[in-house]
Protein backbone atom coordinates (compact mmCIF):
# COMPACT_ATOMS: atom_id res chain seq x y z
CA UNK A 1 0.00 0.00 0.00
CA UNK A 2 1.52 3.28 -1.16
CA UNK A 3 0.93 6.90 -0.20
CA UNK A 4 -1.13 7.42 -3.36
CA UNK A 5 -3.46 4.53 -2.37
CA UNK A 6 -4.08 6.11 1.04
CA UNK A 7 -4.52 9.57 -0.49
CA UNK A 8 -6.99 8.35 -3.10
CA UNK A 9 -9.12 6.57 -0.47
CA UNK A 10 -8.98 9.50 1.96
CA UNK A 11 -9.92 12.03 -0.72
CA UNK A 12 -12.79 9.84 -1.89
CA UNK A 13 -14.10 9.60 1.68
CA UNK A 14 -13.75 13.34 2.36
CA UNK A 15 -15.38 14.31 -0.93
CA UNK A 16 -18.28 11.96 -0.20
CA UNK A 17 -18.62 13.30 3.34
CA UNK A 18 -18.63 16.96 2.30
CA UNK A 19 -20.32 16.63 -1.09
CA UNK A 20 -22.75 19.47 -1.59
CA UNK A 21 -21.51 21.43 1.43
CA UNK A 22 -20.70 24.91 0.11
CA UNK A 23 -19.06 25.80 3.44
CA UNK A 24 -16.36 23.12 3.08
CA UNK A 25 -13.27 23.16 0.93
CA UNK A 26 -11.03 20.08 0.64
CA UNK A 27 -7.50 20.90 -0.55
CA UNK A 28 -4.56 18.71 -1.41
CA UNK A 29 -1.01 19.87 -0.68
CA UNK A 30 -1.87 23.09 1.17
CA UNK A 31 1.27 25.22 1.34
CA UNK A 32 2.24 26.49 4.79
CA UNK A 33 4.77 29.10 5.88
CA UNK A 34 4.88 30.51 2.35
CA UNK A 35 5.62 27.19 0.75
CA UNK A 36 8.41 26.02 3.06
CA UNK A 37 6.10 23.23 4.22
CA UNK A 38 2.81 21.68 3.16
CA UNK A 39 0.24 19.31 4.52
CA UNK A 40 -1.11 16.47 2.40
CA UNK A 41 -4.82 17.31 2.80
CA UNK A 42 -6.64 20.18 4.49
CA UNK A 43 -10.36 20.47 5.16
CA UNK A 44 -11.51 24.04 5.62
CA UNK A 45 -14.96 24.72 7.06
CA UNK A 46 -15.90 25.70 10.64
CA UNK A 47 -12.40 24.53 11.54
CA UNK A 48 -9.11 23.92 9.80
CA UNK A 49 -8.34 20.18 9.86
CA UNK A 50 -5.06 18.88 8.46
CA UNK A 51 -4.34 15.31 7.39
CA UNK A 52 -0.76 14.09 7.09
CA UNK A 53 -0.26 10.75 5.30
CA UNK A 54 2.49 8.26 6.09
CA UNK A 55 2.36 4.96 4.26
CA UNK A 56 4.44 2.02 5.44
CA UNK A 57 6.92 2.90 2.70
CA UNK A 58 7.57 6.29 4.35
CA UNK A 59 9.80 7.18 7.27
CA UNK A 60 9.00 9.37 10.24
CA UNK A 61 12.15 11.49 9.84
CA UNK A 62 10.23 14.68 8.99
CA UNK A 63 7.43 14.11 11.50
CA UNK A 64 8.92 16.11 14.41
CA UNK A 65 9.26 19.23 12.22
CA UNK A 66 5.81 18.63 10.74
CA UNK A 67 4.35 18.34 14.26
CA UNK A 68 5.73 21.76 15.14
CA UNK A 69 4.47 23.41 11.95
CA UNK A 70 1.02 21.81 11.88
CA UNK A 71 0.44 22.32 15.61
CA UNK A 72 0.96 26.06 15.17
CA UNK A 73 -1.70 26.34 12.45
CA UNK A 74 -4.43 23.71 12.45
CA UNK A 75 -7.45 23.45 14.75
CA UNK A 76 -7.30 19.65 14.36
CA UNK A 77 -4.69 17.32 12.87
CA UNK A 78 -5.01 13.66 11.92
CA UNK A 79 -2.07 11.47 11.04
CA UNK A 80 -3.12 8.73 8.62
CA UNK A 81 -0.61 5.89 8.70
CA UNK A 82 -0.05 2.30 7.76
CA UNK A 83 0.32 -0.43 10.42
CA UNK A 84 4.15 -0.42 10.44
CA UNK A 85 4.42 3.23 11.50
CA UNK A 86 1.32 3.48 13.73
CA UNK A 87 2.97 2.68 17.06
CA UNK A 88 6.12 4.81 16.66
CA UNK A 89 4.01 7.67 15.26
CA UNK A 90 1.65 7.50 18.23
CA UNK A 91 4.61 8.17 20.50
CA UNK A 92 5.81 11.13 18.41
CA UNK A 93 2.71 13.23 17.79
CA UNK A 94 1.00 15.51 20.33
CA UNK A 95 -1.79 13.93 22.39
CA UNK A 96 -4.44 16.10 20.73
CA UNK A 97 -3.62 14.76 17.25
CA UNK A 98 -5.85 12.05 15.84
CA UNK A 99 -4.41 8.90 14.33
CA UNK A 100 -6.14 6.83 11.64
CA UNK A 101 -4.86 3.41 10.67
CA UNK A 102 -4.95 2.78 6.92
CA UNK A 103 -5.05 -0.88 5.91
CA UNK A 104 -5.89 -2.76 2.73
CA UNK A 105 -9.32 -4.42 2.79
CA UNK A 106 -10.28 -7.74 1.18
CA UNK A 107 -11.93 -5.74 -1.61
CA UNK A 108 -8.58 -4.20 -2.51
CA UNK A 109 -9.67 -0.78 -1.24
CA UNK A 110 -8.02 1.05 1.65
CA UNK A 111 -10.00 1.08 4.88
CA UNK A 112 -9.54 3.38 7.86
CA UNK A 113 -9.95 2.82 11.58
CA UNK A 114 -9.47 5.38 14.31
CA UNK A 115 -6.71 4.73 16.81
CA UNK A 116 -7.30 8.11 18.41
CA UNK A 117 -9.77 10.87 17.51
CA UNK A 118 -8.37 14.38 17.08
CA UNK A 119 -8.91 16.94 19.79
CA UNK A 120 -8.75 20.72 19.75
CA UNK A 121 -5.41 22.44 19.31
CA UNK A 122 -4.53 23.79 22.76
CA UNK A 123 -1.98 26.36 21.55
CA UNK A 124 -2.49 27.77 18.04
CA UNK A 125 -0.03 30.46 16.94
CA UNK A 126 -1.53 33.71 15.65
CA UNK A 127 1.46 34.59 13.50
CA UNK A 128 1.57 31.16 11.82
CA UNK A 129 -2.18 31.38 11.14
CA UNK A 130 -1.88 34.92 9.73
CA UNK A 131 0.76 33.66 7.30
CA UNK A 132 -1.88 31.52 5.56
CA UNK A 133 -3.17 34.77 4.07
CA UNK A 134 -1.72 36.46 1.04
CA UNK A 135 -0.25 39.91 1.69
CA UNK A 136 -3.28 41.78 0.31
CA UNK A 137 -5.68 39.62 2.33
CA UNK A 138 -3.76 40.30 5.54
CA UNK A 139 -3.61 44.01 4.75
CA UNK A 140 -7.38 44.06 4.13
CA UNK A 141 -7.90 42.62 7.63
CA UNK A 142 -5.67 45.32 9.11
CA UNK A 143 -7.74 47.93 7.28
CA UNK A 144 -10.93 46.36 8.63
CA UNK A 145 -9.50 46.47 12.16
CA UNK A 146 -8.44 50.10 11.72
CA UNK A 147 -4.78 49.12 12.17
CA UNK A 148 -3.38 49.61 8.65
CA UNK A 149 -1.90 53.09 9.11
CA UNK A 150 1.79 52.94 8.20
CA UNK A 151 1.55 49.38 6.87
CA UNK A 152 0.31 49.85 3.29
CA UNK A 153 3.82 49.69 1.83
CA UNK A 154 5.44 47.48 4.48
CA UNK A 155 6.74 44.00 3.65
CA UNK A 156 4.38 41.13 4.34
CA UNK A 157 6.34 40.01 7.40
CA UNK A 158 5.49 43.32 9.12
CA UNK A 159 1.85 43.04 8.11
CA UNK A 160 1.55 39.49 9.49
CA UNK A 161 3.23 40.48 12.75
CA UNK A 162 0.90 43.45 13.21
CA UNK A 163 -2.14 41.34 12.38
CA UNK A 164 -1.10 38.65 14.87
CA UNK A 165 -0.59 41.37 17.49
CA UNK A 166 -3.92 43.18 17.08
CA UNK A 167 -6.40 40.47 16.05
CA UNK A 168 -8.03 38.29 18.69
CA UNK A 169 -7.10 34.70 17.83
CA UNK A 170 -10.70 33.47 17.47
CA UNK A 171 -11.45 36.29 15.03
CA UNK A 172 -8.23 35.63 13.12
CA UNK A 173 -8.89 31.89 12.83
CA UNK A 174 -12.44 32.54 11.60
CA UNK A 175 -11.38 35.13 9.03
CA UNK A 176 -8.49 33.01 7.70
CA UNK A 177 -10.78 29.99 7.24
CA UNK A 178 -13.34 32.20 5.51
CA UNK A 179 -10.69 33.67 3.20
CA UNK A 180 -9.32 30.24 2.29
CA UNK A 181 -12.79 28.87 1.53
CA UNK A 182 -13.68 31.84 -0.65
CA UNK A 183 -10.39 32.35 -2.45
CA UNK A 184 -11.17 32.36 -6.17
CA UNK A 185 -7.68 31.91 -7.61
CA UNK A 186 -5.27 29.85 -5.52
CA UNK A 187 -2.35 30.56 -7.85
CA UNK A 188 -2.49 34.36 -8.06
CA UNK A 189 -1.16 35.01 -4.55
CA UNK A 190 1.82 32.74 -4.85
Amino acid sequence: MKDQDIRRALMRGLRTRYQGDPQTLVLEELGLRHGSSRIDVAVVNGSLHGYELKSDRDTLDRLPRQCTTYSAIFDHVTLVTGPRLAKPALEMVPEWWGIELAEPCASGEVGFSAIRNPGDNPAPDSLAIAKLLWRQEALALLVELGQARGFLSKPRSHIYSKLAEVAEIGFLRYRVRDRLRNRADWRSGA
